[in-house]
């Protein structure tokens, strides 16, 4: 269910001049508060919208809920409609290599003398620094900031499953712009702000650096780490299958043992705290292993969820589509594609009094909004249709 009133951002317009994925999210996260975002993209679209393989899905999971205008923006009249646009606008959002939007003309100084209540946002590799000029991406973020040594087993870094730091990095530029709104209601004036995969990527290791920091030693791939916990796995079924189960607690190691019959291992001196347990998992492994083994995943999942204790299946992405948490709670909405596919893709993952935010809405083609918004600035429709002649829009 979705707010029955205004969205927290209503009659907030973003401007975004977005590609791939990091500044997209920003503005996917704004769309779904309640912000009225016009993306401009190059004549014929971007392309980003024609990515395939596991880029296929950049563009329908961040650009829902988005008006599209396609502007050459290296023409003098292309750049004086994106500037009529951004004369009332509230938010800016770039993502380009440093210094692309200042050879266009729309650097963030040309920009606060434009509009002195604009937020400028950007997407970057790096925040100031030695490395601010270098190009970067979501998975030469994850190598060099450490992330990918700790998410594979030793000798072989792996990046993560997903765009984490494209996406948690837009995650942090949409905190920034919120926190710059705010401001101004204080200030009156706009600010430039930025967010980078770097720093996102050195931000989410920095529970490793502070056991380093704790315990005086580097820590562990996740493969190889030492637990905080004994049971903190995944264990093998009956039917071939696999779940997570994870204890984490002296309350819930009780309650484990006195749910599965574990008498012997409850009272045994060895297992009794935590950190025995942790001092003595080669021992307590594989007696629980057997034990999970005898049950199939159906009838391990429903013991465990009905005395409490953490586990999860071992899920593929496929699998969310039927998940009825995600479809009995809003979780995910109905979009439809330019192509007329519908899918449903994952809201936003908030609730707001009591209510899910993201109402489901079509992916809307390369341009197809150019009119409107034209037209919103003042422009006749004479007018439009001569600039689509001179390849101005698209």
């Amino acid at each position: 269910m979705t707010l029955p009133h205004n969205l927290p951002l209503d009659g907030i317009t973003v401007i975004e001049f977005t590609h791939m994925v990091m500044g997209p999210a920003v503005g996917a996260i704004l769309a779904d508060l309640g912000a009225d975002i016009i993306r401009i993209e190059p004549i014929g679209g971007d392309k980003t919208r024609t990515l395939t393989g596991s880029g296929a899905g950049y563009f329908p999971m961040f650009n829902r809920g988005k008006k599209s205008l396609c502007l050459n923006l290296k023409s003098e009249v292309g750049k004086n409609v994106a500037l009529s646009l951004l004369k009332d606008a509230d938010v800016l959002v770039e993502n380009f290599r440093p210094g692309a939007m200042d050879k266009l003309g729309f650097g963030y100084a040309d920009m606060h003398t434009h509009n002195p209540r604009l937020i400028y946002a950007s997407e970057k590799g790096f925040l100031s620094g030695p490395y601010e000029h270098r190009t970067a991406l979501d998975e030469v973020t994850q190598m060099m900031g450490g992330l990918a040594y700790m998410t594979g087993p030793p000798g072989r870094p792996l990046r993560a499953g997903a765009s984490v730091i494209d996406i948690t990095g837009g995650m942090f530029g949409a905190i920034a712009i919120l926190a710059a709104l705010q401001q101004r209601h204080t200030t009156g004036e706009g600010q430039k702000v930025t967010a980078a995969l770097y720093e996102t990527t050195a931000y989410l290791v920095g529970q490793h650096m502070a056991q380093q920091s704790v315990t005086g030693s580097a820590a562990q791939p996740m493969p190889v780490r030492t637990s905080a916990w004994a049971i903190y796995q995944i264990f093998d079924t009956k039917d071939d299958d696999q779940i997570f189960v994870g204890i984490v607690s002296d309350a819930q190691w009780h309650t484990f043992c006195d749910a599965f019959g574990l008498a012997d291992l409850k009272n045994d001196l060895d297992y009794k705290t935590n950190n025995d347990r942790v001092a003595n998992k080669d021992n307590l492994i594989p007696a629980v292993a057997a034990m999970f083994k005898s049950y199939d995943k159906s009838e391990l999942m429903e013991k465990l969820e009905h005395i409490g204790l953490p586990f999860a299946p071992v899920a593929k992405p496929s699998d969310l589509f039927d998940d009825k948490h995600l479809n009995a709670g809003g979780g995910l909405v109905d979009v439809t594609l330019p192509n007329g596919n519908a899918a449903k893709l994952p809201a936003l993952p908030i609730e707001m009094d009591g209510h899910r935010l993201g109402a489901g809405s079509d992916l809307s083609a390369p341009g197809a909004d150019t009119d409107r918004v034209l037209q919103s600035l003042g422009y006749a429709s004479v007018d439009i249709e001569a600039l689509k002649k001179l390849g101005v829009i698209g």
